[in-house]
């Protein structure tokens, strides 16, 4: 463990960060999951309402830097795929 007063604060927000950043990655899995759900049930509005939840949070997730801005732009362009693939 750190030793000086500096060293335990950044320790501190580091916990704090990482903390941040799980619960964001986990909400990043469990939207993806819910439009993948809906894609397999075939239920258009439902798909379309999730991906739309999808795209803010995995946006958000990019500009917070938890996620690289490119890994929310392949994630988004698959999940918009999948969703266009849904029979009407």
């Amino acid at each position: 463990m750190a030793n000086h007063k500096s060293a335990i604060k950044r320790h501190r927000q580091s916990l704090k960060r990482a903390a941040r950043n799980r619960a964001m990655k986990t909400r990043v899995r469990n939207v993806i999951k819910d439009v993948r759900t809906a894609v397999l049930e075939e239920d258009l509005t439902k798909a379309q309402e999730a991906l739309r939840v999808a795209n803010g949070i995995l946006d958000k997730a990019a500009g917070k830097g938890v996620i690289h801005w490119k890994t929310a732009g392949r994630k988004i362009s698959r999940l918009s795929k999948a969703v266009a693939g849904i029979k009407a």
